[in-house]
Order: structure tokens, then C-alpha cells, then sequence
């Protein structure tokens, strides 16, 4: 119809009223889709005319080429069932009434919606919109919300819109009337119509150059929010949030049965929700089925012996009569095959095989190992393409003549064929050498630059022969005899639901009774024509068109696939010309035959005795055979000539419907598909929409024995009105797998028990993997298979059935018939449905995503259950079969590696997923002091532990003069002038800058007098200090210090990202209250350039100072000393939830800090330490500024920026200078892990050692990495790294040094915790390799001086050492209180004066913020390398633990044994609460990034109770929605939760500080204010 463009808006009401109302009787299926066409065309017409009688005439002259020469008008059309289809559309005609869930639409970025180079033709010829993607033509983004230009996609329709800004005013008046239906709608609308989200413009942000390339992102909140507003609303109502709510408002409908009573985390228990029995189900009633047995096979008495004397007879007495014609793809006769031919090519073969008088071609796999001569037994592999059967009979009976077993193969055409590998398996398993082809076959198989026959994936080394041009066999030289009855005749490879590949092994006897059987059960007689439309090379087209034929002395004419799909009569055509008795087809070639109707002139099938359908058993099958019957009864068709019949390579022919006997034994029934899903039979009315019709397939074949087992647990009998699998008792079948002897006694050696248990015989039946039940009169009914049967909820649904469902919405406006795989997924215990299919790509957004809600809704009401996934792929896309099926296994092998590649992806785990845990009920009336009891009574020791003591404190007039750190620097700049303190070193590792003890303290003098000279600062004001890392930092802090100013160390703005940075420097400015900003040259010239100035007012700034230029003049020195109570500094910083907090530090907790941490690390000024970390807060600034002051140890200063440039500086730097103690960042050593993965053997030839390092300590403010540091110690082992020097820090806002490894601390401790009871908050230790195990690392030993208890953050009771609780600190370097909280203060006012509410309830702790646990680990090792200066500290405490909540201290006897570690497991702010449970973002996160290699980054968090997962995508555009499914599938199967929106976004988006820690809060701001550029944004259903 694109020739018929018009403009719609020019049309009278009338004829839109018109076509409404055609486009509603199509939809709901009262007409035709020729019908509609017709009607359409002619209200149109009058209309076209006035318009576009120009365009009309150019539409029609281009025309894509090959649609006029198109013989078949839908060839796709695959698969049709008009009872289906009308069940159907009444189903969703009465969903029509209902409220309609408003499912809101992912969000694409404009350069996902790639078109198809097929559709890119189209848009060519097309003179209408509907192809352009997405309203992309009408909705140009905004500008001010447009992506950087270098990455803005063009616009398909750019030409069409000149001058695009009124067009943008307009669609920003029409988002302001959407923003007030939104907040006012009409009241009588009660539903949202999924046509509104047509035009729906791409999610196109303003994210930066800096953020692509992962540049420093600083988390700002208050800024994020602040540019949202200023953003304006460009996307209206369809924000983020909007559509997150509208997904919240259709979650609100519940669908499916309520949550089970009971609180269940067990794996047994989720397996029970997951089966529920149903009390109402409907349960067989009738009686122990009797076997059904097949009458007597009485062989014609002037039938061949067997296949060799077949051969013989036919190919001596009868040699000039033909065995076999091939079409050629244009229908003519291309080449045939007599007798006598087939006897004497056949015996060519078997004596070339046997004397190796042929040539070969080895593949490109290497030499052969062993003989490799064929002997009698040996497998080959028949390799020949669908439209060679000619050669393909002539290899296989020369292999049987030959004693030798043939393995009939698809001919592999690339290196990358579906399902390669897993024929490669057996031909290994089968012990295959030799691969016989054909000349053009071998000719076309990939080749190596050498000219051999490429290695396939898996497969073993071959020699490839032709079977073609061999030389004659001697006169003398008969066949070797025949072998025994019980030797393979051939080996038939056949696929698991799985994919994997297994050979059926046939017995000679079972070959030749299987001939003799269908013989007589299909009349067969010399002289017969038969075509064969199927595949010749196994089941029925092997059978029947290459054995019994022969045994039979019969004609087969072969039709390729290829011929088919060009003409789908041609087979109707051969029986015309041929006169043909016998034709063997499938359902799909007779639906095929119907619509080929210009073909069917000159067809008379009058001699057709027997049409066999080989698969009756599909749920379409009988709608085609009753259609092709009406059809072409007047061609001479019988209706007792279709004979359905149900087969399997395992049982062989199990049952066929005898021809001349279908009119009054056939049987069909009208069944309730809900019956069959609990396995009963249940006879529906016809109107039904849930009944479905099957036929029957027949009769028991002769002298055979058939009985229906359940399907499930052991082989009882089912009753007569129960479905299971048929199991078949006959001299006619497999006799097992080749090489799978487990696998072969479970379904080829049953014995069915009767209702007592007892066996019903001796015998062994061989199960057929079909399943079905026994009708009246000995009629076999067959509703399914084993392999597609999907177990849902308990109850099973058919594959077949729901493609069915499927294929009758519509399908032909979206989809291919054809081309539709569903297969179930296993996740959370239970199967989930997932249906792919190629979409058209003439199918807009909007039009698949409302095809696929329908098809949801079809299922859900014919058959009750939910749709888990539903996918959409470009054409073509699809593993196909050789004969063009869809590849079922290797589709979803695809789907679960995230390599399908879908267009649209729908997920409905909301609606599918009913078998999760009940959400966990908090109890309100346990309170503090019922746990603490309860502890108590179990034996549970209380969390408490502290570190050593400080040791003695010298009372003496000189230590008090030089207790505080600006004294202790005057003092070493007096007694130590020329020791040098601090080394600055540049990204080449060569030494920048030096500063001896005397320097520093002349420069802080200096910066001091300008402070006072130039700033007028006074005693307390504060200073904002903004500097790059270095020794200018540490100079104008002491510089402050002297004067008795209060510094504030802020980082200075990144020149590539100043937007973000900037605001985030200015505020701490500007919440500090600093009265001056002191910095260096090169910052202020940033603050202060135009740059800078288009993001903040330059001239609003507090006084600026620049170090740089000092004045000259030496003036008197005015010292200001400390007091013990006077702050220090102020530490400001951003938390990973977003909080920017200042905390104050007195000059009394930084002399507490720095003596601390030299007694844990047994600092002295002979030590040399190499700290590479940023300096501007918490730990990293202490170690930076204070330690090396107090301590008088060497610190060489490293610049993490720096080692961005050059990943080995720290390492060599800590080689050079022989460092036993270095601390960095998890950025750091990330850089380092990635960076120098490679290069570890050239770093050693360079002569790194870093034998030399005892603890290398990572600072942080998280849960330890352990992954990281894991891999941290196993790449640089190899350079001397002790794997015990690796170790973790922990700190945080009210104390920002907890826990720190010290230098002769034990080994850091590993614990393995249950994560499903973390979840609780309960602490239970599992053995390592556990399910739901988490590893879990020890954050460093308590330092001396700190004792830490765990609490119950709501009720502030005391916690056990089992339970999860908020770690409270008590410290003399506690911060005395935060400066200032942005944000609620009131939340945090307990916070550095906590108080338990049991036991001891007189102390004082600060809440780090954190939860945690406590456990006394044994030590593995410790290091008794001590310096003599630490054995006057008192070792004793080390261990020191409170044992009960009176606080009272026991040393345990052996305190060397064991010591209290400290296990960190997340910040309590950035916890998601779920379902009455905690869950913590990096377990999630950790979870998702294994579940892709092309998942680069992960965060996670909430948004209204829906759990929002981002991805970072490591690759193309196109590969976002590989994602989708499996993070869905991995959160739900390992946390138990339903993920709400999956975000797909570029590399770097995810922001993460200087401390290496993801701003998830940050993250969450720029979502929902759509700040975010996402490639893919699903919302799941």
C-alpha cells in the first residue's frame, strides 16, 4: 500500500470514519487482508487521483524489484490454523472491554534504530512516513538536549523540515498540553492507549566529552538537580520518571495467584512454590490403559529377502526401470537414476571403500593418528547436499554392501554453522575417518590457502572422498557376506532438546522389519511412482524414499527445498505428469501447495492413493489436511488418501493412518488444552477458546506393541484418559545411542509397571519422545513431544502450541510465519517461556511493540500462562536448519550468551515470576533487649574488640610542648633541618620536587605572613586551600596551621569537565565559609578564564591568593600555637550516596591519628613510605600531610594522575627506593592490574623487585575489593610480592582511619558468609565454594587506641557476632562533629554521640554509617620480623575483647592465637530495601558484571520500589538488548529480585570519585531528569 500515500488530514470525516472502521474489522479479524486491501484501495482511489497522480505513477515505477516475478504471495505463511486464529481474535476482542495495562515503550537512541538494508530500499521507494523510525521525521530532538555534535546521529528526513525551529516550538506546546492532561485528565478515560506512544522522540542527553572517556565525574546532587530544571522539560511527560511511574500503575494489576503464607529462602522451598499443586486440577478418572497391539505382519510373499537381494533382483532383472529422478531448481528433470546404475555405482563404492582405490582430501586439522584403513563396522560420514539424493543412495547402499555403517550429515557450509560443533562430537565419538561427497559438494566446501578442506570447530581431522569417477571393481570381486542381523546398519544422528548431537544405532533387522512394516502397512507395490518432498538423509524421507522404495522396487521423484520455496506446486505437478500413487509431504508443503493458486490449473491428483503427512501431530496439521482436502477434492483428491503419521528416530514409524481407511476410521477431537496442561484428557466444545483439535495419527504399525507411560519418575502405565509419552514394543527400532550407554538404557530399555509397581512383561520398550494418548478403536493421538514440552508453574504447555497462538495475531504485518522459535528458559527453579521472532523490516517501533502486547495478551487467555521473554530480530537473523527451520538449540544457546542480537526485547518477569520468597516481615515487638538476651541465652558472643593500647604518654615539659603537629614540624625543622621529608616525583619517576624538614617549615612561615599580610586572616578563619597534589599543598596547610587559620583542601576542577567539577569547588567553598581561597598560578588562571566563567560568575569568589607570588621581604614571624580543643582542618568530601559533609578535626584527635597509625606501622624516620593516593580528604590527606611530620619518615609522593600516564611509576618507584610500606587507591591499583597485565616479564627484565614491600595497604572508605586485590597479588608475585602484603584499610566520615594493616599485623582473614542470610542481617559462615556464598576480607586491624561495637542501626541494641549490624567507633581521633551536612541535618545528630540502649549504655561511640560484623579469627600467620623500638609496646592488648554488654575485659591465655577482625559489608545508606529485605548494590552489581563479557561497569538502585540496573556496553550499539534478558535472568536467579528498568549505557558513564567508588546516588539524579544519553532503556513488564 505505499502506493497509495495520502494525506489523511485532507480527507472528509467520512471516508476516515470509513477507514477506522476497516482498520478495526481487520484487527479483529471479520475481514480478509485481501479484503481490506480491496476496500481500501477503492475508498482511496477518488482521492489519489486529486492529490498525487504524479507521485502514484513514480511510487509504482519503483517498486522494489522481485516482488512482481514472486511466484508465492506469502510464502512465509508456514504454518495456519483458521480454528486457532478465530480463538484468537474473539480472545482479544473481549480484552478489548477490559482495562488495558499502559506498558510504556523502551527508549532507543536514534542510532540503535539501524535499518535493515532492505528497509533502507524501501524508504527510497516510499513516499510515506511510516518508515521513518520513531517520529524521528516530525520530533527533531531539542538542541539544548541534543548529544555532543560529534556523536549526533543524522536525521533520516532532514531535507524535509528547512527550517526546523518552529517545528521545534510546536512540539514544545504540544509537550505543555501533554504535561496538563497529565496532571488533569478527563474523567472518563480510564485506560492509555498504547497508540499514543507513537512519535515518542529518542532519549538524547547532554552527557559529556569527559564522561565518554571515563574523565573524573565529581558527584554533585545539588548541581545534577540544578541542571535539570535548567534543562527544561524537552521530553515532556515522557521523562524517565514518567514512564517508570506508568510502569509502577500497570505492576499494580495483579495477574497471577497471590505469594504463598510463608517466608521461604530454600532452595527446596522455591522448587515447591515453583510446582504448586493444584487442589482443583483436573485428575485422570478412567482405568490402567491396555497395550495397544498392532495386527499381525504378514510379509508378501514376493517381497526381497532383503535390501542387498532387492538390489540385486531390481538392479539385474528390472535394470533399466528407474529408482530415482531429481528436479533441478527450475522443475525440470535434471538427473535419474535406474536399477541397474544404483547396483553397479553401489558396488564401485563398496569396493573402493574396502580396498582404499580412491582418492582423498584431508582436511586442514593434521595428520591422521592410527590406521586409517576401513574395515568391516567401520563409520563414515555421508556428506551430500538436499538436492543430490542420487549420489547420497549410491554411497549408502555401497556402504551396506560393503559391511561398512553410514552417518548421514548436513553438509557444513561455514566455519560457523548452528549446531557444527555438536556434530563434530559424534563423528568423534563414532570414530569417523572417512567423509564420502560428492564432486560439486566437495568442490563448494571452504577451503585453506593450501586447498585442503578447512578443520571445522570440533570436528575430527577427515579425508574428504567423491564418490563420483571411481574405477570398476574387478570381474571376480563380489561383496564380502553379509553381516550379522545384530550389526549397525547405519547410524541415524539425531538432537536433544539441548542440542547435543546422538547417533540412533539401526540394527540391520531393525532395518529390514521396518521396511517390511511400512510395506505392508502402506500397500506398497513394484512399479509405484512416489515424490518425496522431505529430507532423504533421515526419518520419513529416509524410510520410505530411499529403503522401502528400494525393497519394494519402487520410482521416487525427489523435490528439493530450493524448488520449493520457488514453486510450491511442483510437487503436486510431478504427481500430474508421473501419475503418482504415493506422495510423501509435510503440513507446511501443503499450506504451501493452497497459496501457490495460480499453479493449480492443470494439477489432477486422481491417482494419488496416499498422501503422507509425516507431521500429523502438529496443531496445524489438521487444519492444513482439511484445507488442502476442500481444496483440491475437485483435483481428484480422496479424502481416505491423507495419512498422518507420528514418528521419532528412537522408536522409528510408531503408528500411520492406513490409506482407503481414512474415511470412516479416521478420528479427531476437540480436546481443553487447560486439561492437557495438567496431562488429561478432557473432552471441549468446539467453540472453546482454549480447545484444542487434534487428529489422529493412525494405527499401531503391524506386529507392534504400544503403551503410554507417564511422563515423569518411573515407567507406570497411564490411565485411559491421562497424556504420556508413548513407548513402543517392536523388532523395528533403535537399538541405542553410539557411545552412551546411560543415556541408551534409559530410553531404550523400559519396562512399563502396572499400577502395583510390577513389570507388565519382559520386554524392553524404547520410548518415543512423543506424547499422546490411546483414542477409541486403536487410533493413536499425539499432542506433543517430549523435547518441546515447557513445564511452567507445574503445569505443561506444548511448543507447537504456542507458536500457534502466535502466528494467529496478525502475523503477517510484523513477523514471518516462518521464522519463530519458543523455547523455556530455566531461571528462579522454574521454566520460563521465551519467544524470538524476525520481524519485518518495514515494522516501525510502536507497531512491534503493540504486536508483541497482543500476543501477550493471546497467550495469557488461551492458555494461561505468562510470556517470560519476547524478542524481536532483524530478517534473517535466526540459526537456520539446512532446510531452512529455525535451529531451536543454538537460538537459545544465543539468547543465553547474549549473542541474538535482538531488535526489540519485552520482558514480563513481573507477570511470569510467581514462586518468589514471601517478603520478610519485620517483627516490631522484638525489641533491643529481647536480642540481647536472646544472644545471651544462645552463647552468642557480643560484637565488641578493640585495638592495643596507645602505650605510656610522656608527661615531660618537652613532650608537651611538641604534642601538636605544627609544633612537632618547628621542632624537626630545628633537630632534623636536613632530613628529607618529602619527594615529589613526575610521571617519567624521576624526582621532582624535594622538601627537607627546614624547607617546609621556611615556606610555611612565608605563606603564613601572606595570610596575614595580604588575607588579614585571623585565629579560626577558615582557608579554602586548591591545589594539585604535591608539595605546595603540604606547605600552604602548615602555612595555616601557624597562623591558626583552619585549612580546607579542596580539589582543584578538572579543565575538561569544568560544568560538573567547578560547582562542586565553589560549594565547598562556599559551605565551609572560607574567607580566602589559596592556590597556585596555574588554578587561579582556570578559576578565573572564560571557560570557567561561562559555568559560575568569576568575580564571586572570596579573595583569591596565589602562593606563587609571595612577597619578597622576610617579615617577623607571628606563630599562633594550637590549643588541644582547636580545629585543625575541615575534611570535606562527597559520600557515595551523594552527601557532601565537612567534619571537623581538633588538633588533639590529629596528634591521637598520626601516633596511632606509627604504632600500628611502626613509622620511624628511617622508614621510607610511597604513597600514591589523592590528598584532599579522609586517610589519603593524612598520610600526605600529617604522618610523615609526626613520624619523620621519608614520604616519596606519587600522583595518581600521574600513573594514569604511567602504570609502572608506583611500582618502580617502590622498587628503586626499597619501600617495605606503600599505600594507594582500588584506582590505583585497577590502573595497575589492567595496565600491566602484559608487561609483568618486562618489568622484571628491568630489574623490578618488590620483594622489598611488607604492606601494601589500599585506602578506602567500601567494602574490601577482594577481586581485585586477589588479582592485585597474583599478576606481581612474579616481581617478589609477598601474597600476604596486600592488604585493606577501612575509614569513614567521623573517623577516617579505623582499621589499617599494620607491619606486623597477621595476615588479612577471608570468611565465607551465606548471602542470603546477609540479606536478613544475619552473619552465618559457609564453606568456601558454598551455593550463595559471598567472600568476604578482613578491613585491616583495629588501630591502637579504637574500639568498635556493631549495633542495630533502628533500635540501637547491642548486636551479636551473628548478626549484621552499624559498626559504632570510640576513638581519641573520633572527628569532634561534622562542620555541615547538605541536607537534612536532623538525620544526623546522634551521629558522633551514640548511645546503646542496652548493656552498657553509659559510652559514647560515632556511627561510621556503616554495616558490618565482628568475628575472632584464628591467625594464620604472624610476622616476627619486629623492630627492636616495638618491643616496649605493650603486645598484650591485642586481642583485648569485651565478652559480655557489662563491658567487662577478658585476655584470653593464648592471645597470640586469634584476634578480632573487623569485616566491612557496605554503607547503610546506599542499602536497597526490597521486599522486607538488604541487599547491597555491589553484591548486585558484582552478579551483573559476570553475567556478560561485555559488560564494562555496573550500578544499581531503587526508584519507587522498582530496582534500576545501568550497564556500561564494552561494544556496538546493536548488542544492548543482548543484555537485557540476561540481567534480568542473573538478578532474579541469584538475589531473588525482579529487575524494574535495564539501562544500557556508553563506557565511562557511570560516575565513580577519586577514591575509585561509583556515585550511584549521582546516577540516580541523572536518570530520572533524563541527563543520561542511554542506548537502551527496557522497562520491564
Amino acid at each position: 500500500m505505499a502506493d497509495l500515500s495520502v494525506d489523511m488530514s485532507n480527507l472528509p470525516d467520512e471516508i476516515r470514519d470509513k477507514l477506522a472502521e476497516l482498520d478495526l474489522e481487520l484487527s479483529e479479524g471479520d475481514i480478509t487482508q485481501k479484503g481490506y486491501e480491496k476496500k481500501r484501495t477503492r475508498l482511496l482511489t477518488p482521492f489519489i487521483s486529486q492529490q498525487q497522480p504524479q507521485v502514484r505513477t513514480a511510487a509504482a515505477l519503483r517498486s522494489p524489484p522481485g516482488r512482481t516475478n514472486r511466484r508465492l504471495t506469502r510464502n512465509e505463511s508456514r504454518y495456519h490454523s483458521e480454528v486457532r486464529q478465530e480463538a484468537v481474535q474473539q480472545a482479544l476482542a473481549e480484552m478489548q472491554n477490559r482495562p488495558k495495562p499502559s506498558l510504556p515503550m523502551p527508549s532507543k537512541r536514534t542510532s540503535m534504530m539501524a535499518k535493515s538494508p532492505d528497509r533502507e530500499r524501501h524508504d527510497l521507494s516510499s513516499s510515506s512516513d511510516e518508515d521513518s523510525c520513531t517520529g524521528d521525521a516530525e520530533l527533531p530532538p531539542p538542541p539544548e538536549l541534543g548529544s555532543p555534535p560529534a556523536r549526533r546521529p543524522i536525521q533520516p528526513h532532514s531535507r524535509a523540515h528547512p527550517h526546523p525551529l518552529p517545528q521545534l516550538h510546536h512540539q514544545r506546546d504540544r509537550d505543555r498540553e501533554r504535561e496538563r492532561e497529565k496532571k488533569h485528565p478527563p474523567k472518563e478515560r480510564t485506560e492509555l492507549d498504547l497508540s499514543e506512544f507513537t512519535h515518542l522522540p529518542a532519549y538524547v542527553t547532554n552527557a559529556t566529552a569527559a564522561s565518554r572517556r571515563g574523565g573524573a565525574l565529581v558527584a554533585d546532587r545539588v548541581q545534577c538537580y540544578a541542571q535539570a530544571e535548567d534543562t527544561g522539560t524537552g521530553t515532556g511527560r515522557w521523562k524517565v520518571s514518567a514512564k517508570i511511574q506508568q510502569l509502577l500503575n500497570t505492576l499494580k494489576r495483579p495477574k497471577r495467584r497471590p505469594l504463598p503464607e510463608f517466608y521461604e529462602d530454600d532452595d527446596i522451598e522455591l522448587e515447591l512454590a515453583a510446582n504448586p499443586k493444584d487442589p482443583n486440577a483436573p485428575k485422570p478418572e478412567g482405568g490402567t490403559m491396555t497395550p495397544a497391539v498392532g495386527e499381525q505382519l504378514v510379509v508378501p510373499a514376493g517381497l526381497p529377502r532383503n535390501l542387498e537381494a532387492a538390489l540385486q533382483r531390481y538392479g539385474t532383472a528390472s535394470f533399466k526401470a528407474n529408482m530415482a529422478t531429481v528436479l533441478d531448481p527450475n522443475g525440470k528433470l535434471s538427473n535419474s537414476l535406474t536399477y541397474g546404475k544404483l547396483l553397479s555405482r553401489s558396488l564401485k563404492i563398496a569396493h573402493a571403500l574396502l580396498n582404499k582405490t580412491f582418492t582423498s582430501k584431508a582436511s586442514s586439522g593434521g595428520p591422521m593418528s592410527g590406521d586409517n584403513s576401513i574395515k568391516l563396522g567401520d563409520r563414515v560420514a555421508l556428506v551430500y547436499p538436499n538436492n543430490d539424493p542420487i549420489n547420497f543412495i549410491c554411497a549408502f547402499y555401497g556402504c551396506l554392501q560393503a559391511g561398512i555403517v553410514p552417518v548421514p550429515i548436513e553438509v557444513p557450509l561455514t566455519r560457523r554453522d548452528a549446531g557444527l560443533q555438536q556434530v563434530g562430537f559424534l563423528l568423534g565419538s563414532c570414530g569417523i575417518q572417512y567423509a564420502l561427497t560428492s564432486d560439486a559438494c566437495l568442490k563448494g566446501l571452504p577451503k585453506t590457502s593450501s586447498g585442503d578442506v578447512v578443520s571445522f570447530r570440533g570436528w575430527p581431522s577427515l579425508h574428504w572422498v567423491s564418490t563420483e569417477k571411481l574405477p570398476r571393481p574387478p570381474r571376480d570381486w563380489i561383496p564380502p557376506p553379509r553381516p550379522a542381523d545384530e550389526c549397525p546398519a547405519h547410524i541415524e544422528h539425531t538432537s536433544a532438546a539441548d542440542g547435543s548431537a546422538m547417533g540412533v544405532i539401526v540394527t540391520r533387522a531393525s532395518m529390514l522389519a521396518h521396511c517390511r512394516m511400512l510395506s505392508v502397512a502402506c500397500n506398497y507395490t513394484e512399479g509405484e511412482h512416489m515424490v518425496c518432498v522431505l529430507d532423504f538423509k533421515r526419518e520419513t524421507g529416509l524410510w520410505h524414499a530411499v529403503l522401502a522404495s528400494v525393497l519394494n522396487g519402487m520410482h521416487v521423484i525427489f523435490i528439493p527445498y530450493a524448488l520449493m520455496k520457488v514453486s510450491p506446486a511442483s510437487w503436486m505437478h510431478m504427481i500430474t505428469k508421473h501419475r503418482a500413487s504415493i506422495a510423501i509431504v509435510k503440513s507446511r508443503d501443503l499450506h504451501w501447495g493452497l497459496l501457490a493458486t495460480r499453479d493449480h490449473k492443470e494439477i489432477s491428483l486422481s491417482s494419488l492413493r496416499m498422501l503422507l503427512v509425516a507431521d500429523g501431530a502438529n496443531p496445524w496439521s489438521l487444519s492444513s489436511c482439511d484445507q488442502f482436502l476442500s481444496v483440491f477434492q475437485s483435483k481428484g483428491v480422496r479424502g481416505d488418501a491423507i495419512c498422518p503419521c507420528a514418528c521419532s528416530s528412537e522408536s522409528m514409524t510408531v503408528c500411520i493412518r492406513r490409506a482407503g481407511r481414512g474415511g470412516s476410521s479416521a478420528g479427531r477431537g476437540v480436546l481443553s488444552m487447560s486439561g492437557l496442561s495438567y496431562g488429561v484428557v478432557r473432552v471441549d466444545a468446539e467453540n472453546s477458546l482454549t480447545s484444542l483439535t487434534l487428529q489422529d495419527c493412525g494405527q499401531v504399525m503391524p506386529s507392534c506393541v504400544i503403551v503410554v507411560v507417564k511422563m515423569e519418575g518411573p515407567a507406570y502405565l497411564c490411565k485411559t484418559d491421562e497424556v504420556g509419552e508413548i513407548c513402543v514394543l517392536s523388532g523395528a527400532t533403535g537399538s541405542g545411542y553410539w557411545g552412551l550407554p546411560g543415556l541408551t538404557n534409559t530410553v531404550f530399555r523400559v519396562r512399563p509397571l502396572d499400577s502395583d509397581g510390577e513389570p507388565i512383561g519382559e520386554e524392553h520398550y524404547v520410548r518415543s519422545g512423543l506424547l499422546g494418548f490411546l483414542g477409541p478403536g486403536g487410533l493413536v493421538f499425539v499432542c506433543g513431544s517430549r523435547d518441546g514440552l515447557m513445564t511452567v508453574t507445574g503445569r505443561k504447555h506444548n511448543m507447537d502450541d504456542i507458536i500457534a497462538t502466535v502466528l494467529a495475531v496478525e502475523p503477517m504485518k510484523f513477523i514471518y510465519r516462518g521464522r519463530i522459535a519458543v523455547f523455556s528458559v530455566r531461571v528462579l527453579r522454574d521454566e520460563r517461556i521465551c519467544i524470538v521472532a524476525e520481524q519485518r523490516p518495514d515494522c516501525g517501533e510502536e507497531e512491534s511493540f503493540q504486536w508483541m502486547s497482543r500476543v501477550l495478551q493471546a497467550v495469557d487467555s488461551i492458555h494461561q500462562v505468562g510470556i517470560y521473554c519476547l524478542a524481536l530480530v532483524q530478517p534473517n537473523f535466526l540459526p537456520k536448519t539446512p532446510l531452512g527451520g529455525i535451529h531451536l538449540s543454538e537460538c537459545k544457546r544465543r539468547f543465553l550468551e547474549g549473542t541474538l542480537h535482538p531488535s526489540n526485547v519485552l520482558m514480563c518477569p513481573h507477570t511470569c515470576v510467581t514462586n518468589l520468597p514471601k517478603p520478610r516481615e519485620i517483627h516490631s515487638d522484638v525489641g533491643p533487649a529481647s536480642v540481647i538476651v536472646g544472644n545471651l541465652v544462645q552463647g552468642n558472643r557480643l560484637a565488641s574488640a578493640q585495638g592495643r593500647d596507645m602505650g605510656y604518654t610522656d608527661d615531660s615539659d618537652a613532650a608537651r610542648k611538641y604534642q601538636f603537629i605544627s609544633q612537632i614540624l618547628r621542632w624537626r625543622a630545628q633537630s632534623t633541618s636536613d632530613h628529607v621529608i618529602f619527594t615529589l616525583l613526575n610521571a617519567k619517576g624521576a624526582v621532582s620536587k624535594v622538601l627537607t624538614c627546614a624547607e617546609l617549615h621556611k615556606k610555611a612561615e612565608r605563606i603564613g605572613n601572606l595570610l596575614l599580610e595580604k588575607g588579614r586572616v585571623n585565629t579560626g578563619d577558615h582557608v579554602a586551600l586548591i591545589f594539585p597534589p604535591g608539595l605546595d599543598l603540604i606547605c600552604a596547610f602548615y602555612g595555616c596551621l601557624y597562623v591558626g587559620a583552619v585549612p580546607v583542601t579542596i580539589r582543584p576542577p578538572h579543565p575538561q569537565n569544568l560544568h560538573t567539577t567547578l560547582p562542586t569547588v565553589r560549594m565547598i567553598v562556599d559551605v565551609s565559609k572560607a574567607t580566602l581561597v589559596l592556590s597556585n598560578q596555574s588554578v587561579i588562571k582556570l578559576l578565573r578564564s572564560k571557560e570557567a566563567s561561562n559555568v559560575l560568575d568569576s568575580k564571586a569568589w572570596p579573595m583569591t591568593l596565589d602562593t606563587d607570588d609571595m612577597p619578597k621581604k622576610k617579615l617577623p614571624i607571628m606563630y599562633r600555637a594550637p590549643t588541644a580543643e582547636m580545629l585543625a582542618y575541615l575534611d570535606f568530601s562527597v559520600s557515595t550516596t551523594g552527601m557532601l559533609a565537612g567534619i571537623k578535626m581538633s588538633h588533639a584527635a590529629v596528634t591521637s591519628l598520626c601516633r596511632s597509625m606509627k604504632i600500628a606501622c611502626e613509622l620511624y624516620p628511617s622508614r621510607h613510605i610511597a604513597l600514591c593516593l589523592d590528598p584532599y580528604c579522609g586517610l589519603g590527606f593524612a598520610l600526605w600531610c600529617l604522618s610523615s611530620i609526626y613520624s619523620g619518615h621519608h614520604s616519596i609522593l606519587i600522583p595518581p594522575s600521574e600513573v594514569e600516564v604511567n602504570p609502572a611509576l608506583w611500582l618502580s618507584a617502590v622498587s628503586q627506593y626499597k619501600v617495605r610500606d606503600t599505600f594507594c587507591s582500588y584506582g590505583v591499583m585497577e590502573l595497575c592490574t589492567k595496565g600491566l597485565g602484559s608487561s609483568v616479564n618486562q618489568l622484571k627484565s628491568k630489574g623490578i623487585n618488590l620483594a622489598c614491600v611488607r604492606t601494601c595497604v589500599v585506602v578506602a572508605e567500601e567494602r574490601p575489593r577482594i577481586n581485585l586485590t586477589n588479582s592485585f597479588s597474583k599478576l606481581f608475585s612474579a616481581l617478589g610480592l609477598s601474597p600476604r602484603a596486600v592488604s585493606t584499610s577501612f575509614g569513614c566520615r567521623v573517623n577516617i582511619a579505623i582499621c589499617l594493616q599494620g607491619a606486623s599485623s597477621p595476615e588479612p582473614s577471608t570468611v565465607y558468609v551465606d548471602l542470603r542470610a546477609l540479606r536478613n542481617d544475619r552473619v552465618s559462615l559457609v564453606e568456601r565454594g558454598s551455593p550463595h556464598s559471598l567472600c568476604l576480607m578482613e578491613s585491616g586491624k583495629l588501630l591502637p587506641g579504637v574500639k568498635v561495637i556493631t549495633a542495630n542501626p533502628e533500635t540501637k541494641g547491642q548486636c551479636g557476632d551473628s548478626h549484621l549490624g552499624e559498626i559504632w567507633v570510640q576513638s581519641p581521633h573520633n572527628a569532634s562533629g561534622y562542620f555541615t551536612i547538605y541536607g537534612d541535618e536532623s538525620d544526623y545528630a546522634d551521629h558522633f554521640s551514640a548511645q546503646l540502649v542496652t548493656g552498657n549504655t553509659g559510652e559514647v561511640y560515632a556511627r561510621t554509617g556503616y554495616l558490618g560484623f565482628l568475628r575472632r579469627t584464628e591467625i594464620s600467620s604472624v610476622n616476627t620480623s619486629l623492630d627492636d623500638s616495638s618491643s616496649m609496646l605493650p603486645r598484650d592488648s591485642d586481642t583485648d575483647s569485651l565478652a559480655s554488654a557489662c563491658g567487662s575485659v577478658s585476655i584470653l591465655p593464648d592471645s597470640h592465637d586469634t584476634h578480632d577482625a573487623v569485616f566491612v559489608v557496605g554503607a547503610l545508606d546506599e542499602t536497597i530495601m526490597l521486599r522486607g529485605m538488604r541487599y547491597h548494590p555491589i553484591d548486585i552489581e558484582n552478579s551483573v558484571m559476570r553475567c556478560h563479557k561485555k559488560i564494562a561497569e555496573c550500578a544499581v538502585f531503587t526508584w519507587t520500589n522498582l530496582l534500576v540496573v545501568v550497564v556500561e556496553l564494552d561494544g556496538n550499539d546493536s548488542e544492548a538488548l543482548n543484555l537485557v534478558p540476561l540481567v534480568t535472568n542473573t538478578v532474579l536467579e541469584e538475589h531473588h529480585l525482579i529487575v524494574g528498568v535495564v539501562v544500557v549505557v556508553d563506557p565511562g558513564v557511570v560516575p565513580i570519585n577519586s577514591r575509585g567508588e561509583k556515585q550511584r546516588m549521582h546516577l540516580r539524579d541523572g536518570f530520572l531528569s533524563d541527563q543520561i544519553d542511554a542506548i537502551y532503556i527496557a522497562y520491564n513488564m
